[in-house]
């Protein structure tokens, strides 16, 4: 598993500082503890999606503007084997020390998206899962290998051809089974 940091953390603070806010203006205008934004803004933290959702919400910007800072008018093309660098979740570390989810966005640098698409790399749980929920919808089509998706208190298995679209906002989580395993994931999440 690649251990490049991710570039999250300065575009974190470079934004908030932008808006001249303290942590602890972050920290009321997007739920997150102050503690976790400090901890991800010196990239001792690898993120979570919800949190980051919640942050770019508090600060009023899209997910990708956290993700990546170039614009392009026309339309993104990303050529197999040029994708750009692979941002890191933590979705299933409660820790936050290790990446469970590796996203590769398929429309970087792309201005005014209303839509996140993403090849992700999943990786098998370890211990419990939390479930998280944010605003918006998720579409996942399952490429290779095998997922679950943990729905509210439904439980759904998903093999290489199946896909799944479900409401963010009720609490889920996803992650491999068996092994590692790659999803098409398109997320929308209203700025």
């Amino acid at each position: 598993m690649n251990t490049e940091p991710n570039s999250i953390g300065p575009r974190l603070r470079q934004l908030r500082e932008r808006r001249e806010w303290s942590l602890d203006d972050l920290a009321r205008q997007s739920g997150c503890s102050v503690g976790m934004i400090a901890a991800l803004e010196a990239g001792e933290l690898v993120p979570s999606l919800t949190p980051l959702l919640r942050l770019a919400r508090g600060l009023g910007v899209r997910l990708g503007t956290l993700l990546d800072d170039q614009t392009q008018d026309g339309p993104a093309v990303v050529r197999k084997g040029e994708m750009a660098a692979t941002i890191r979740f933590s979705g299933n570390d409660p820790a936050r020390k290790r990446s469970t989810l590796d996203f590769h966005s398929l429309a970087p640098h792309k201005a005014a998206r209303n839509m996140e698409p993403f090849l992700i790399d999943v990786h098998p749980a370890r211990g419990d899962v939390a479930l998280n929920d944010h605003e918006g919808e998720e579409f996942i089509y399952v490429l290779s290998g095998r997922i679950e998706i943990r729905y509210g208190k439904e439980v759904y298995r998903l093999d290489a051809g199946d896909s799944i679209y479900y409401e963010s906002a009720v609490p889920h989580h996803v992650h491999a089974l068996g092994g590692d395993a790659r999803i098409l994931a398109v997320v929308h999440a209203p700025a």
